[in-house]
């Protein structure tokens, strides 16, 4: 589930699609922004498979679970290496 096995692609495993969302916040975006630039990114790129909205809610748990982001005023951003380390 969080690495590619033989059920689960590569560009499906939770691990990479948390990179694929920290992609796609080089600026504060809100949830849905993210689910719709991801959905075009990983279009863009070729990617196949199908990424239903709960896998991406996934995704986001286990990047909030890592620190790596958070949620301030209804926008989803990257955590800063200070925001880090005030925890």
């Amino acid at each position: 589930m969080l690495l590619p096995s033989k059920a689960i692609a590569t560009d499906q495993a939770l691990l990479a699609v948390g990179a694929q969302i920290l992609v796609q916040l080089e600026r504060p975006h809100s949830v849905s922004v993210t689910w719709d630039r991801l959905l075009a990114w990983r279009s863009v790129c070729g990617m196949q498979s199908a990424l239903p909205f709960w896998w991406f809610s996934l995704a986001l748990d286990v990047l909030f679970a890592l620190g790596l982001v958070e949620l301030r005023d209804g926008e989803l951003m990257r955590k800063t290496i200070a925001s880090r380390a005030d925890e």
